[in-house]
């Protein structure tokens, strides 16, 4: 079974959350709601989303606030932000985009505009070229040479583990499906089985060592790269 991608919605007012929740889910995608910074740090140390809607006004921390603090955080850095707020002055936007939000969407605001907008900076995320560099605890890949380095020591990869580790670290604590790997890793048309998927993580385990341990089975589900590794 195929995940749909997770949107995790921060806002203290239950009917605008209830009212965006359904409309995602009627387009594919599984939404999430956190009335409050607090709560909303809960779920992602649950589970990170593929997108939060964040709301600007929220009780305690705003979502300036939380913007700046999840875009200094290694673990959540990556994950895009969209900012919904009745606030639409330029000066408000900058602000906005100042904190780390990937885009803006001025209340009140189309269906349509809000799934555009969701599915853009989806896009934009997994095509970052920033994303060419990552690091993920002591494990490093770098796309454009096509090195990656545990501890600073070299690791050699075949082309299909280094692409299949490079989605791994850029999604890094993101449950993936067999299938959702092979759309993105082999893309689509391709004839191959999902059991494939399985061959090549054991393959990359086995190519990185200690650090293969990062790499953990979610029964039922798929793959997920843990990003909180603990290295001996």
């Amino acid at each position: 079974m195929r995940l749909l991608p997770r949107v995790l919605i921060v806002d203290d007012e239950p009917a605008i959350a209830e009212l965006i929740s359904i409309n995602l889910r009627h387009n594919g995608f599984t939404p999430f709601w956190a009335e409050d910074g607090e709560s909303a740090q809960r779920e992602l140390d649950n589970e990170l989303p593929d997108v939060i809607l964040l709301d600007w006004m929220l009780p305690g921390e705003n979502g300036l606030l939380l913007a700046r603090k999840w875009r200094t955080d290694q673990r959540t850095r990556r994950v895009p932000i969209v900012m919904l707020t009745a606030r639409g002055d330029e000066s408000d936007k900058v602000a906005a985009l100042d904190a780390g939000a990937d885009d803006y969407i001025t209340k009140p605001f189309s269906t349509q505009e809000l799934l555009a907008r969701i599915r853009a900076v989806m896009r934009r995320n997994f095509s970052d070229p920033a994303s060419d560099k990552v690091t993920v605890g002591l494990l490093t890949l770098d796309a454009a040479t096509h090195r990656v380095a545990f501890k600073g020591q070299h690791v050699r990869l075949g082309p299909t583990e280094f692409k299949l580790l490079h989605y791994f670290m850029t999604h890094a604590e993101r449950t993936h499906t067999r299938s959702q790997v092979l759309h993105t890793v082999w893309n689509d048309d391709a004839p191959i089985e999902e059991r494939t998927v399985d061959v090549h993580v054991k393959r990359l385990r086995d190519a990185l060592g200690e650090a293969g341990a990062m790499i953990e089975t979610v029964r039922g589900a798929g793959y997920r790269l843990a990003a909180n590794f603990q290295s001996r």
